[in-house]
Formats: structure tokens, sequence, C-alpha cells
């Protein structure tokens, strides 16, 4: 029995990138729950970091290895629905790292169930974010299987600890004591945290970025773009239709060429403390970009302005890891139906850092050139405005009466009470 109470885990799928926690991590439950362990590696984008991953599970201890691809899963069913409700967290933060976690911990727990495991683990620290998007997941597919999370029951409390036990059980990390940034790439953007970020007024070094040129460095031309969508899905990048996943990957090599994506900002992580992070999303500042310019085309005003309510809401839902829930269904029914006519061009301007409009154009635009144009013709009586004034402006008049004549009644006041003052009484 575990000192919880609860009997040993016999069988325990771990959700696995080969990085530096989730390494040690199985040995470690081999050591402490004598259970076998199964690593679970979603590929939503990594590149050249799932290269050699099972081996290393292997080495490591793991009795099997997945290696899913998840990359159309990930644009299709959580990126698309993103880009759509217009979510960006505290003005900054495309939610790269968030909105990743709960495809990642759905394929986990199929696997587990999958393999009749009675248990899963993840790398996720007690301080951060991801432990909660995890452990939401679970709960909402398989609220039957115990959680492990290590850094809430070990004894390391640090990376250099953490390299240190890497070490004793001779397993490969491609991390070193001089450069302890803890990353997380896919598709959608690179964070990188942890190291000199830990202080919010050390500027971020050069070294950091690794998806986008420095703007300085940038070419001097710069380039332009155009980004095709139909109903609010993007569907083709210059002209050329594009699958889901290629349209990423070539709006990030276009944009981190251009030195497009760069953010970093102090935000207020879920579990109640501030972080300071970088993030790199080169494709997805140019994909927010040209979708906003397209939304305020397509739009009418009251709609347009709702959805920016909705937008927050949206994108503090899916940084809590609330993204399976009736709240984040129904929200989406409503961006389904704000996007019906979210169909058109945009045409991008990119130079050295910077993401200039050039143009937008859809068949269903809701501007009207003949009512917006400041030649006077038919289509606008400008003598309406007056009528429109005066009713909007009703309020104003009534507020501004009240005042004049509270005013009136304190001056009226003040003169009665200064006269007595100054009137002597009879004798």
């Amino acid at each position: 029995m575990t000192k919880a109470g609860y009997p040993k885990p016999k069988k325990v799928v771990l959700a696995y990138s080969g990085g530096l926690d989730t390494s040690i991590i199985i040995p470690w439950l081999r050591e402490n729950y004598g259970c076998e362990v199964i690593a679970m590696a979603g590929d939503i984008g990594q590149g050249d970091e799932l290269q050699g991953v099972e081996e290393k599970a292997k080495a490591s201890g793991a009795s099997k290895t997945f290696v899913e691809d998840l990359r159309q899963e990930f644009v299709t069913e959580f990126l698309w629905p993103m880009v759509r409700s217009g979510a960006v967290y505290e003005d900054k933060y495309l939610l790269g790292t968030s909105i990743a976690r709960p495809l990642l911990a759905r394929r986990q727990v199929e696997v587990a169930l999958r393999e009749g495991a009675d248990a899963v683990a993840h790398g996720c620290t007690g301080k951060g974010n991801d432990q909660v998007r995890f452990e939401l997941t679970y709960k909402a597919f398989a609220p039957q299987l115990r959680v492990i999370a290590p850094w809430r029951e070990w004894a390391i409390r640090s990376r250099e600890e953490a390299l240190a036990y890497a070490r004793e059980h001779k397993i490969p990390v491609a991390v070193s004591a001089g450069k302890l940034y803890s990353r997380d790439r896919n598709l959608w953007h690179l964070s990188h945290e942890g190291g000199v970020l830990e202080d919010p007024a050390c500027a971020v070094p050069h070294d950091v970025w690794q998806l986008t040129k420095s703007p300085e460095q940038a070419p001097e031309a710069g380039a332009e773009v155009q980004i095709a969508f139909e109903q609010g899905v993007p569907v083709a990048v210059d002209g050329v239709r594009l699958g889901p996943v290629e349209i990423v990957q070539t709006l990030n090599r276009i944009g981190g060429e251009q030195g497009v994506g760069r953010t970093e900002l102090v935000e207020n992580r879920f579990v109640g403390m501030k972080s300071r992070g970088a993030y790199e999303t080169p494709g997805g500042t140019l994909i927010v970009a040209a979708h906003r310019e397209l939304e305020a085309l397509c739009l009418d005003r009251e709609t347009a302005h709702y959805k920016q309510h909705v937008a927050l809401e949206y994108a503090r839902l899916v940084y809590n890891g609330y993204w399976y829930t009736p709240l984040r269904e129904a929200l989406d029914a409503f961006v389904d139906h704000t996007q019906k006519n979210v169909t058109g061009e945009v045409r991008l301007k990119l130079y050295r850092g910077n993401v200039e409009v050039l143009g937008r154009s859809s068949p269903y635009s809701l501007y009207a050139g003949d009512i917006a144009s400041f030649t006077m013709g038919d289509s606008y009586d400008q003598k309406d405005a007056e009528g429109f004034i005066n009713l909007i402006g009703l309020p104003f008049q009534v507020c501004a009466a009240i005042k004049s004549r509270s005013h009136k009644a304190v001056e009226t006041n003040q003169s009665r009470d200064r006269k007595a003052a100054t009137t002597k009484p009879h004798l």
C-alpha cells in the first residue's frame, strides 16, 4: 500500500516528451512504485525533439513506447476553434502550450484504457498550470485512473537536482547546468521559461529565441503574404490551398524569417502566482492578425463587440484547462454561428518583426462604400443625423438640466445663509 492508502499501481502510462523531467520519471516510478511504465508521446509538431524518443524511453526503463501523430487533430480540433474564437490570454499570449495539453492528456487516457493501465502520470510541476490541464482532462475521460505527479511527491526540488538524478541513473538529457531553460514546442509555438527569464527585469537573451530571426537581422525588403479563410478557417497561403498542418508550417517559416511572432510577458498563472515567459508564435501571429481583420469586415457591430467578451472567456477556459466543459462547447456554438460569413482574403506586410495590414476583401463584406465614402450620395441622408443625435443625446440633456437646477438651488441656499449671517438681530 502507498502512504495515501491506495494500492500501488501495476501499470502506469506516462505523458512522455523525452525531456529532462519525464526522462527521470520512468526510473523513479519503477523504483518507488515497482510498476510497469508505458511512455506515450504525442507528435504535435515538436520536430527533431522526438527523434530517438522510443530508444530513450526504453533505455530509461519503459516497457512500451507509443508515439502518436496528432498534428492534424491538433490543428483542426484545437487550433482552428481557438483562432475562430479570437482567444488571446492577457492581450499577448497565443496559448500555444495551453491548447495542446487537453489533446495530449486525452490521448494518454485512451492509451491507458487500451493497455489496461490503472494509473497515469505526468511531469508537470506543482507550481505550474499544466498539472491542472492534464488532470482535469483525466477527470473528464477516466476519473477512475489514479494520477501520479512526481513533482508533488519526490525530494527533487530543482532542475539542477533533476540533472544530478539523471547522471546518477545514466540517462542522457539535452540540458546543461548553464542553460536551464524549460521549453515547450509544437506546431503553434515555442515557449521558454526558467533560468535568467525568471527575473522580469532582465531582457530576454538573444540565444533564447530559436524559431524567429532577430528583427534587426531580418531581410531589409520584408515580405508580403496573403491568407485566405473560409468560415473563419485558414485554407490558403498566397493563393495556394494547403492542408491544415502545411498552413501553420508555411506561415511559421514566413513569419520566422521576418522576425515576427516574438513576445514576452509576466502572466497570471491559474495556480495563483505570476510567472515570466518568452514565446515565439510566428505563424500564429499572422493567422490571428489576419482573422481579426477579416472579422472586422464581415461581422456586424453588435456581434463583433459581444464576441470580444466571448474571446476573453474562451482564453480563460483554454488557459485554465477547462477545454472539456459544457461552457466551452456552448461558446463554440456561438462562435460557429459568427463565422458563417468570415470568408475572404487578408494581405499582410511583414517587416522586421512588425505586421501591417495591406488590405482585406470578402464576398460577405459589410463595408458599403457608397455609405462610408466622404462623397455625399443618395444612400445616406445627412439630415437624419440631427434626429439621431437628439434621441441618443436626450439622457445627456436630462442630466444637464438636473445638474443646473441642483446648482441653482445650492447657490440660492448659500446666498440665503450669507444674508442671514450679516443681518443683525433686533434687540
